[in-house]
């Protein structure tokens, strides 16, 4: 097998070169991860502290015209957004699997899931209320009103290019305040098509001004919006590592911060499972976006008792996965974004094959990703990792105490609850853990034990506006979605109303 030829459609093309055609010797190229000697797709500006500073200046110099605006008004540019993204979403969707190798399939899933956080803060912007407070005398007024924080920063990871900005400027935008964003060095096109789409709809130029940048500069970019002292926020989604970098850089200026961070999710099979809903909610949760999610199943855990049947209803699901470019028809997994997320996917499938893992499908000779990746081939070098179950995994392996961030199913077999709860929690983060049974007492006990921030039962996908996200331990502080995700855009002032 090999790349079909790809062609973006006449207004996608014309999308991305209005984007990415920044001129002078100061650019930063962009490449399609399917095509990766192919040279650059577009260049956009590469941005240092300068341009950070200004991107900085002008979302405090529109910050007191934005927040005084009311709740309806700022609603009414978020709505006109939201509908803009939807009317563009074939375009946007087809530049998002060009920057990031994700099937055209699963990107346009993520531009509406994108406008979903856009329309749920529009619709809570009218819903930030404060309180009135039953005072200690009669002669006294207590209140509490919600107010702006003021300028926040957003920093973007490359695997959900779309919805990662809308969820943080979003909620901020519907809020009161104003945004400066750096999206992730590899995808921003698509933060500069949301940049675009947000002045269409009706909002000042630089309301939430995206500043794009190479890898080399992004410790730049960061440092300046951490040590900015208008700064008030700084939202963050990306590696643990990273993300107490960047809270210890704010500790100076005592930044609120919304870190969203690694996780090392288990999904756990008790024997009472239903097999079927428990393989289809396994593949959701480890195949979509190639396995490239933080909240993607990290750890399987089967009760001894179904173990070979589970696994053989795996092998058989994840035959009908096909990998290539994103925009070739039928595909439903492209490649990981980069030659050092395959070469740390092949890493971890060969430790666990060293130590005794048992291979059951996948691995490094799989002949299609093989011929994808061949020298001579289009997508030369391109990441494509092919579905892979290895059972017989354990705790010295780097997969248990590592995110894969690839399509690698690492299985492992347990006798009791007991067992499994304390396998589960064996991990220093906790973001969201996934179990399938069919008996309500062992759901509810098991989904409280259990140390994570979100839990899916007979579930893979979790993911929604509507609900909080965020995790526990090292995988961060806050909640992004939900009512909390305003709430974190929100300073709650106490006032006392004396001599009444």
């Amino acid at each position: 097998p090999t790349i079909m030829a790809v062609q973006l459609s006449a207004s996608a093309q014309s999308l991305l070169k209005r984007l990415g055609s920044a001129l002078g010797p100061n650019v930063h190229a962009i490449v399609d991860p399917a095509l990766p000697k192919a040279g650059p797709i577009a260049c956009v500006p590469n941005a240092g502290r300068a341009e950070a500073t200004a991107a900085i200046d002008r979302a405090a110099d529109l910050l007191p015209e934005w927040r005084g605006r009311t709740a309806g008004e700022r609603a009414t540019v978020l709505y006109k957004w939201h509908d803009l993204m939807m009317h563009h979403q074939e375009d946007l969707a087809q530049l998002m699997t060009v920057e990031s190798g994700k099937a055209l399939v699963e990107a346009r899933k993520e531009i509406a899931y994108g406008a979903g956080f856009v329309r749920f803060y529009a619709e809570e912007a009218r819903r930030v209320n404060g309180e009135i407070l039953q005072a200690p005398s009669g002669d006294r007024r207590l209140l509490v009103v919600k107010q702006p924080i003021g300028v926040v920063a957003a920093i973007t990871p490359w695997n959900f290019p779309n919805a990662m900005i809308t969820r943080k400027v979003a909620p901020a935008l519907a809020a009161g305040c104003t945004a400066v964003v750096k999206p992730a060095e590899s995808t921003p096109l698509s933060a500069l098509a949301l940049e675009e789409l947000l002045e269409e709809a009706g909002a000042p130029a630089g309301l939430a001004k995206v500043v794009t940048c190479s890898k080399a500069q992004s410790p730049e970019v960061g440092s300046t919006f951490c040590e900015d002292e208008r700064v008030r926020l700084l939202s963050f989604t990306g590696s643990t590592g990273v993300g107490k970098k960047l809270l210890a850089q704010c500790a100076p200026t005592v930044k609120r911060l919304g870190l969203e961070l690694g996780g090392n999710a288990p999904f756990v099979i008790f024997a009472d499972a239903d097999l079927d809903v428990a393989t289809r909610a396994l593949i959701a949760s480890k195949v979509r976006n190639a396995g490239q999610a933080c909240v993607a199943t990290n750890r399987v855990l089967v009760h001894e008792s179904v173990r070979e049947e589970f696994a053989a209803r795996v092998v058989a699901a994840l035959q009908l996965e096909r990998l290539g470019h994103g925009l070739t028809e039928g595909v439903t997994m492209g490649p990981l974004i980069n030659e050092a997320g395959y070469d740390k996917f092949a890493a971890h499938v060969d430790d666990c094959l060293r130590q005794g893992g048992r291979l059951l499908c996948g691995g490094p000779d799989e002949p299609t990703s093989k011929a994808l990746r061949a020298p001579g081939s289009p997508s030369e070098g391109a990441g494509f990792a092919p579905p892979t179950v290895i059972d017989g995994v354990h705790a010295d392996m780097q997969c248990w105490t590592e995110e894969t961030f690839g399509p690698l199913v690492a299985m492992t077999s347990f006798r009791s609850d007991e067992e499994a709860l304390a396998l589960a929690n064996d991990a220093e983060v906790g973001l969201a853990g996934y179990f399938c049974t069919t008996n309500l007492q062992r759901a509810f006990r098991f989904a409280e034990a259990l140390e994570v921030g979100m839990v899916g039962v007979n579930e893979g996908i979790i993911s929604t506006e509507v609900a909080p996200f965020g995790g526990i331990k090292e995988s961060g502080l806050g909640r992004e979605g939900h009512r909390l995700g305003i709430e974190e855009y929100l300073e709650h002032k106490y006032v006392c109303m004396g001599n009444i």
